[in-house]
Parts: structure tokens; sequence; C-alpha cells
């Protein structure tokens, strides 16, 4: 389990664990965390699951391949240096302490 703190965009916090082997975006939806829509469930097929990871952990995060990437076109307001699909972030060990922040809104 890793235990993962998700910031809205008014900077409330909500951190939860998520069992290992699911996605970032899952422990978010199980958790009802608001700003995460997930409109496709996971499938990356859309970009209603758009998070943006701090610097300190891009290394730690799996890396992204190009069907994220070409869904992050939809996204709101990318940052090309922070922006990931949570849906596509699977949770391990070694992301407990991960920190995600919220966009505004998802497209």
């Amino acid at each position: 389990m890793a235990k993962i703190t998700y910031i809205e965009h008014n900077g409330t916090e909500h951190s939860v664990e998520v069992k290992n082997g699911m996605t970032v975006m899952e422990g978010a939806r199980d958790n009802g965390i608001p700003g995460i829509e997930a409109d496709c469930g996971g499938a990356c097929a859309c970009s209603t699951c758009h998070v943006y990871v701090p610097a300190e952990w891009k290394d730690k995060v799996p890396g992204m391949e190009a069907m994220e990437e070409d869904m992050l076109d939809f996204a709101y307001e990318v940052d090309p240096d922070r922006s990931r699909l949570s849906c596509q972030i699977k949770v391990t060990d070694a992301l407990d302490g991960l920190v995600v922040n919220l966009p505004e809104r998802q497209i």
C-alpha cells in the first residue's frame, strides 16, 4: 500500500491509502476525491483524470507512453513537465508519499 495525497486546486488535501497494483486514478475514484472524473474508467481514452506530479516525484513514477502523451493534448492547462493521466500511474510501495495536484477543472 502507498499513501497518496491529492491536492485540489483550492488547496484542500486528501490523503488515502491505495493498494499496490491499483492506479492513482482508481485510488481517487474509490475514495471519492473530488476533481478526478475518470470518465473512461481508466482506459486512457479521455483526459479527465489529469494531475500534476511534482518535480521531485517525476523520476519515481512510471514513464509516460505515447497513448498517454496523445490524450494529454485534450487536458486542461497541461504542464509539459508535470502533467500526467492518473489512470496510467500504477501504485507500488515506491510511490508511498506521492503527492499529486489537481487542475482547476477537467475537460
